[in-house]
């Protein structure tokens, strides 16, 4: 499975107690906590797609539990030797994300040589396998990943890491001088624990009727759960229970099979910037290219001919805005099959390509009435990739502009791109984060060339 055991010298004599390799010991820790792994799987480096990864030994049924996490293996603020400490001080943890009380969890467990959670933590020693692009070189990200929204996303996140840090952890920390020394919990440590949190935690979904009347639950770590990868065509599943967590196979799998969890339906680009990887290009389903909102309005800007109409689109926007249906920093998702914001797209189109005597109309009756014309299987629809080529002529040519508009916004077209993917030789000379990047970008700039074409005039 994985490496033989070590021996080490002390006090340059030869010691015959054995040093366990990581994963080792981290089996170790689970048979103690009570962590139970069917015998027909196992973890590894090799022949995973990434750092970790889990095997089947032998052929799995769908519907085996895998392997079984007692709640009280779980990390998080709550099974912490510092819960007294994170409560006392709870109203002063108070932040946007919800994730400073696991956060300073982690930086106390992960520092402590006693802690409960060593052999655990010690399976990511000084986190340098994370290579999120928050850990990449501003020009790294700038050039590419442009036009993928990344690297806004990362600017965004760092802004709210160094603020995080400097006003609610660091204050926090130095009431407590027993339990965190700022000299050892740094702002670069905090920031690897983020990106630790966004690309190894779980979070325990409500139960339906408490979706709507509580904030999500806090993330936490999964010990076991957490050393599988990602695909969107899965083979295994998270389950939970009141005593513990199951990984539950969805599917039959065969020995030799890496066996993949999944995070979610996440496009390439939401993979990137939160788990550091990309899925190979054109094998995420779930891939999704977005369209700035803001894009849409330059493309009816372009329409406008006149001054008035110039004025009545600014007012047509600014109702949007008051509907919510837009924003500055909003954008309309389009996925493989068309798109994902069928409501705001939709809406938006239909009130952008309204006359002006419809739109006053529409201003006096404050909205329109529900109506068959309105229903969402008829958005849905619309702005299928069947139903794209089938839009009145001036809305296919706002979504056509703002297309080409978000196209031009990347560093490279798509087919400088795709003959880089498709040269093995100046393909194998890109380094890990080219790669990645190259797949993010292919995988956006197809689905955005195929809703060009569905809207050509």
């Amino acid at each position: 499975m994985a490496t033989h055991a070590k021996r080490v010298k002390t006090d340059g004599m030869s010691s015959e107690a054995p040093v366990l390799d990581p994963i080792q010991s981290f089996l170790q820790w689970c048979e103690e906590v009570g962590l139970k792994l069917n015998e027909k799987v196992y973890l590894s480096k090799q022949g995973a797609v990434a750092e970790y990864g889990m095997l089947a030994k032998e052929d799995i049924d769908e519907g085996e539990v895998l392997f079984t996490v007692p709640r009280k293996a779980l990390l998080h603020q709550g099974t912490t030797k510092v819960l007294d400490v994170l409560e006392e001080g709870k109203a002063s943890l108070e932040n946007t994300s919800g994730w400073v009380p696991l956060l300073l969890t982690l930086m106390y467990e992960y520092t402590s040589p006693q802690s409960h959670w060593r052999p655990y933590l010690s399976l990511w020693p000084d986190f340098t396998a994370l290579d999120h692009p928050m850990f990449w070189s501003k020009d790294e990200r700038d050039v590419l990943l442009k036009g993928t929204g990344i690297p806004e996303a990362v600017d965004t996140d760092l802004t709210n890491i160094q603020k995080e840090y400097e006003n609610i952890v660091l204050p926090f920390i130095r009431l407590h001088p027993n339990l965190w020394d700022p000299e050892i919990h740094t702002q670069d440590l905090y920031r690897s624990l983020v990106a630790f949190v966004m690309a190894y935690s779980f979070q325990e979904p409500l139960e339906e009727e408490e979706e709507d009347e509580k904030d999500p639950n806090p993330p936490m770590m999964v010990p076991m759960a957490d050393m599988l990868n990602h695909v969107s065509n899965h083979n295994a599943n998270l389950e939970y229970t009141p005593d513990c967590l199951k990984m539950v196979s969805v599917r039959n799998i065969r020995k030799g099979e890496e066996v993949f969890n999944t995070y979610g339906q996440m496009a390439n680009w939401q993979l990137l910037h939160m788990y550091g990887f990309a899925e190979p290009y054109e094998s995420n389903s779930n891939d999704t290219a977005d369209i700035p909102m803001s894009n849409v309005y330059k493309a009816a800007v372009q329409v406008t001919q006149s001054e008035a109409e110039q004025c009545l689109l600014v007012e047509k926007w600014s109702l949007l805005c008051e509907m919510e249906m837009v924003g500055d920093e909003g954008v309309f998702i389009f996925g493989k099959s068309g798109s994902l914001t069928d409501a705001e797209m939709y809406t938006t189109l239909k009130l952008l390509c309204m006359s002006a005597e419809e739109f006053e109309e529409f201003r006096e009756n404050e909205g329109w009435e529900e109506s068959e014309d309105d229903d969402d299987e008829k958005m849905l629809q619309a702005l299928s990739n069947e139903g794209l080529p089938s839009l009145a002529p001036l809305w296919k040519r706002l979504v056509h502009a703002a297309v080409r508009f978000t196209l031009d916004s990347y560093g490279t077209d798509i087919q400088t791109d795709k003959l880089l993917l498709a040269d093995k030789v100046s393909h194998d000379k890109l380094n890990s984060r080219e790669r990645r990047a190259l797949q993010v970008r292919c995988g956006q700039k197809t689905i955005l060339h195929h809703v060009l074409e569905l809207t050509k005039p």
